[in-house]
């Protein structure tokens, strides 16, 4: 019998880190459904009827269950978090993180596949703000990119689900920052401050409690992280991929 040891998926390893490093910053895991209602993954995030995302080119639609998708996002357990603690009473503040797979019905090549993983974070309270979101994503990839300094800015986006809505991008800095990243700025996620009616779908007082979003592919996260030159590489089950971490 080998007495070689398995390894560790890149994005499992990915995952274990970030929720040690945001629960360090006070948040708490959550999961939810794959298949998902139309309710919680556009509905309640504030997503209009007839927004291009609930189109067939974009979204997995399950045949025989009328209603009802694959996830397109992570964002529905948002709701689903903050609905369940509204239900038991407890109020905000609340710190989340959500990390899981996701589909979406587009082409796959070196930079997109149909299912791939996204980390989602939701933090509420009383005086969340951006400048609360700016400082907790710093942390995060200053903690994944060790030994660069990593800087970041907003760019003003718009999101259903967030207003105001920012992308987000980073910069690495410094002799240690790998070569192919270094003084590069490079869009990392979506962001904002969640959107009033989000909060209210979900049972939290939008005049009472606001709160910050976000949300990155750790696919994405992972390339950069590694400098893995195809995102086909991690759904590959290839064991000479596997076996390099």
């Amino acid at each position: 019998m080998s007495d070689e040891r398995g390894h560790i998926h890149p994005i499992s390893s990915l995952i274990r880190e970030a929720n040690q490093i945001f629960f360090a910053m006070g948040f708490t895991f959550a999961e939810g459904p794959l298949v998902e209602n139309e309710w919680y993954n556009f509905d309640a995030l504030n997503v209009p009827k007839d927004h291009p995302a609930r189109d067939m080119q974009d979204t997995f639609f399950i045949k025989d269950e009328p209603g009802m998708v694959l996830r397109t996002h992570t964002s529905p357990v948002q709701v689903r978090y903050m609905e369940s603690q509204a239900k038991k009473g407890v109020e905000p503040p609340y710190r989340v993180i959500v990390p899981g797979k996701v589909f979406r019905n587009e082409a796959t090549d070196m930079t997109h596949e149909a299912e791939f993983f996204q980390i989602e974070g939701l933090a509420v309270g009383e005086d969340v703000t951006l400048a609360n979101l700016k400082g907790t994503l710093e942390r995060f990839l200053q903690e994944l990119f060790k030994g660069s300094q990593v800087e970041i800015r907003f760019r003003p986006s718009f999101f259903p689900f967030t207003e105001p809505s920012v992308e987000v991008d980073m910069r690495l800095v410094g002799d240690k920052a790998p070569e192919k990243l270094r003084d590069r700025w490079i869009e990392m996620m979506g962001a904002g401050m969640v959107h009033p009616s989000v909060l209210r779908n979900a049972g939290v007082d939008p005049e009472k409690h606001q709160g910050f979003a976000f949300g990155m592919g750790l696919d994405r996260l992972a390339l950069l992280r590694w400098g893995i030159d195809d995102v086909r590489l991690m759904h590959s089950a290839d064991l000479r991929f596997v076996n390099q971490f």
